[in-house]
């Protein structure tokens, strides 16, 4: 198994590896439909996708983690 000291680069890689997956394919089938070539269409949009993701998710999960921080109610333990 891979440490936990590379919990982020690894958490990177399985978010935008699953997020420009289904973004793309949802974006493609938006744009051209259900088309004979729709797969080859798809995977090519995915290669991209996941090019720009990775290195993007990798760079803003910090800040976003931050923000959420920001949000979030701290929930009291005598309630």
């Amino acid at each position: 198994m891979i440490s936990r000291k590379y919990h982020k680069l690894v958490f990177s890689f399985f978010m935008s590896l699953l997020m420009s997956c289904i973004m793309s394919f949802v974006i493609s089938v938006f744009n051209v439909g259900f088309v004979n070539n729709i797969l080859e269409i798809w995977v090519k949009a995915w290669c991209f996708a996941f090019i720009v993701a990775f290195p993007t998710i990798f760079t803003i999960s910090p800040i976003v983690h931050k923000l959420v921080n920001v949000v979030l109610d701290e929930e009291s333990h005598g309630n």
